[in-house]
């Protein structure tokens, strides 16, 4: 022990005199240098006081006791130096954070394109003569689902053979020509071209956008800046609600609309141009030296090395080709399986229902603007979304996924009690207000943004594009489902007993994420990748 508290001494003292010695500190060098004398100074106030007091003259401390005295002065400079660390201002996600605002306005545009198809469906029908058929106003919204489901499959080869940042870039053309082809479309067939290709781009985007924020975020800031994901998605359906609003005087306003979805395309395209590539692709592919100028770019100079090292273990240790067959295999077959029913659940849990009928919802209490209603529920998305920015790297994936389920299943709950039992029709309608409200904001603090983060973080380097295009399929698939037999349950057995069951598979996706979710906060995606292989 003595020993070791002298060679600390020692190598503290010669830092000290090699950084004095030195033309020049760096920042972190001079950190270090400060750090080294506030811990010398703490040490030699030890001993000045153990002179002062031999261990002979004071039965109550032996040697031995200095020696555990002055270990104790070093741990506690050490977690002051940390406390004051995580009290101060932190800005390590600061030079990341263009780079990933930057690709979240691809879910902007699927915001936007969700959207935009709410307020002048009814246009669109009477222009290109389609009005009165039902058949056709659904396939024309919900094509884009169809193809959507398409580019989520089909996503996978295109990121392992171009990296995130091309194919970012490849991907918003047909989002640009799509919308540009609605804009100028003359029929029915136009139309349905342009929102299928609209759907391939979303498809892709909704995918790759959380994979390239989960590789080149900072572990203790992944969480917050995966966020954005849903917090982009937001501000994409309120500036097309907003922007709807003119339609309602305007019967040929949604050929502009369409044309102002071109923009945020384009700006997404020029953007990536400067946007750095997933360091971890880089070294899938070979390209360390690449690799390490955008890990000293985003994430500091301090431990490139093993950064870059710990990267490679896990390519060596997994890989760096895959197929569909390795989902067959364990550890990807579990992850592949646990993100396969997170998006069933967050489907069949209602969401997408929840937003269909609420402009009804809306509309019992006087609220006759569809627009306006829509609005109400993407601000109240918007600001559960910030929320969830704010917690989740504070609480957790798995405690916001779990409290999120249960506060959906309490807010459906509260929809069906003001339904079925007998209260006044103002009270009745608040409550209705009240629970749809809540649901909305609950699932954006978690069953939203988690779902979509926590899959690219349990997958493998290996594997990660292919389980994510699994896992995204589910949800297209589900999200088809719900929207096509929603109505359809509605008329058949009543709001009450299909917001029962929205409320009993809340329940169900709280207890599948007690028991079957790990917590992926604070662990870089090789240590979370290393323990889900030790396990298997």
């Amino acid at each position: 022990m003595q020993t070791s508290a002298m060679l600390l001494h020692v190598s503290h003292h010669s830092t000290i005199a090699s950084s004095l010695r030195a033309p020049k500190l760096s920042h972190h060098q001079l950190h270090q240098s400060r750090r080294c004398r506030r811990l010398s100074l703490q040490l030699r106030r030890v001993r000045l006081q153990a002179r002062s007091s031999p261990p002979g003259s004071d039965p109550q401390t032996s040697g031995s006791d200095w020696e555990r005295i002055e270990a104790e002065t070093v741990s506690e400079v050490l977690m002051k130096e940390k406390g004051e660390k995580e009290t101060g201002s932190d800005w390590s996600w600061l030079p990341v954070f263009p780079h990933v605002l930057t690709a979240s306005m691809a879910n902007f545009l699927f915001g936007y394109h969700i959207g935009v198809m709410n307020g002048p469906i009814e246009d669109i029908a009477r222009e290109l003569g389609f009005e009165g058929n039902p058949f056709l106003q659904g396939l024309v919204v919900s094509i884009f689902i169809v193809s959507a489901f398409m580019g989520s499959v089909a996503f996978s080869p295109l990121v392992d053979n171009f990296g995130c940042k091309r194919t970012l870039q490849i991907d918003t053309i047909p989002l640009i020509l799509g919308a540009f082809l609605s804009a100028q479309a003359h029929s029915i067939d136009e139309m349905l071209w342009g929102r299928f290709f609209v759907g391939l781009g979303i498809g892709v985007n909704t995918v790759l956008v959380p994979l390239y924020i989960s590789e080149v975020a900072p572990t203790k800031y992944r969480g917050s800046l995966s966020t954005l994901c849903q917090i982009g998605t937001c501000l994409g359906i309120i500036t097309s609600l907003s922007l709807a609003i003119p339609a309602e005087t305007d019967p040929h306003w949604w050929r502009t609309m369409f044309y102002i979805a071109c923009v945020p395309g384009l700006a997404l395209i020029l953007g990536m141009q400067f946007a750095v590539e997933s360091p971890r692709w880089l070294c899938k592919v070979g390209r360390l030296d690449d690799a390490r100028v955008v890990i000293e770019r985003i994430w500091g100079t301090e431990d490139v090395e093993k950064s870059i090292d710990d990267i490679k273990s896990v390519v060596q240790t997994s890989g760096d080709q895959s197929s569909w067959q390795d989902l067959l295999v364990e550890p990807h077959k579990t992850v592949a399986l646990i993100g396969g029913a997170l998006f069933f659940l967050q489907q069949f849990a209602g969401i997408n229902g929840v937003l269909y009928f609420s402009s009804l919802t809306f509309h019992d209490v006087g609220i006759t603007s569809g627009a306006l209603a829509s609005l109400f529920v993407g601000i109240t998305n918007f600001g559960g979304a910030l929320v969830a920015s704010y917690l989740i790297d504070k609480q957790g994936r798995r405690k916001l996924l779990i409290g999120s389920y249960i506060g959906m299943a309490c807010s459906m709950f509260l929809i069906v009690s003001a339904i079925s039992f007998p209260l006044d029709e103002g009270s009745g309608h608040a409550l209705s207000i009240i629970g749809t409200l809540m649901y909305i904001f609950t699932f954006a603090l978690g069953a939203g943004p988690v779902t979509g983060m926590i899959i690219p973080e349990l997958s493998s380097a290996l594997t990660r594009s292919k389980v994510m295009g699994f896992s995204f399929s589910v949800h297209w698939v589900c999200n088809f489902l719900v929207g096509l037999y929603f109505l359809e349950l509605v008329d058949k057995f009543g709001v009450g007993s299909v917001y029962s069951l929205f409320g009993g598979f809340s329940l169900l996706s709280a207890a599948f994420a007690y028991y079957f979710i790990v917590e992926t906060k604070g662990r870089s995606l090789e240590e979370i990748e290393m323990s889900l292989i030790k396990r298997s």
